[in-house]
């Protein structure tokens, strides 16, 4: 009777695809970062843990099997701000970006209050662009951002052009720093973002761009940035930035991310 040598169920298939998104997760997470060093060292440690569990070598295998036990409150700690990013990434990814809600079930077809100002946001970073006034502008989603307003000055302004560019201008007394609108409202200018901690960055990127990349990472905000030294628009958002965008590709962006549909 001949028996098959593998057998492969579809449980195994899907196993395998969830480590490989899970391991894609965290390499997206880590490169560029300090992170990705610390990791690769992990992993060569784990593998020599299994080649001396293999060999019979019991002293060894006991105190590097100790360390490994250990070493995974180790990892929380040194994988902190990775880890709170991973989180995040499932819950604006996975769960909060599912059409189905609570404020839908029960809106019995009232009319939405608009998100953001687009046209005031575009013509603001437009007209700075065009006089290289350097600007960032965060703008909220789901996440509220209180931590990141309550640094700044509250302003719990309406959204206009002419107040952005004002605020940005540069003997203003509230220019440097980032604006954060939150229901179209400007909630607080002269904010303080956290840095991104990634060293692959262009070196033409300066604090703004990396400021931009930094809350990108902690949160699901859309972030607008106009560079003082070439007057050119970005764009960040889910850790990635795009670069020198006019005002035309700038309103497609918060077009596409604020649609009320």
């Amino acid at each position: 009777m001949i028996t098959a040598f593998i057998s492969v169920r579809f449980l195994d298939i899907l196993d395998i695809l969830l480590v490989a998104l899970l391991l894609y997760q965290i390499y997206n997470l880590i490169r560029g970062t300090t992170a990705i060093n610390i990791f690769i060292g992990i992993f060569t440690l784990y593998l020599l843990w299994l080649v001396v569990k293999a060999l019979n070598m019991d002293l060894l295998s006991s105190i590097l099997g100790q360390v490994i036990g250990v070493g995974v409150i180790a990892l929380i700690i040194v994988f902190q701000q990775e880890i709170r990013r991973f989180l995040l990434i499932i819950s604006t990814r996975y769960i909060t970006k599912r059409r189905f809600s609570f404020e839908k079930m029960f809106s019995f077809g009232e009319k939405k209050e608009k998100i953001v100002s687009i046209d005031s946001i575009v013509n603001a970073c437009s007209n700075m662009s065009a006089f290289k006034t350097g600007a960032l502008i965060a703008i909220c989603k789901k996440s509220d951002l209180l931590s990141f307003i309550r640094t700044g000055d509250m302003l719990n302004a309406d959204t206009s052009s002419r107040l952005l560019e004002s605020i940005f201008f540069k003997n203003s007394p509230l220019h440097d720093g980032a604006v954060i609108i939150k229901n179209d409202k400007i909630a607080a200018a002269r904010c303080i973002l956290p840095t991104t901690e990634r060293i692959d960055l262009p070196p033409q990127f300066g604090m703004r761009h990396r400021a931009a990349l930094g809350i990108s990472e902690k949160t699901d905000a859309v972030v607008i940035l106009v560079s003082e030294e070439t007057g050119a628009i970005s764009y960040a958002k889910e850790e990635s930035i795009e670069t020198n965008i006019g005002p035309n590709r700038l309103r497609q962006i918060l077009e596409k991310e604020f649609s009320l549909d």
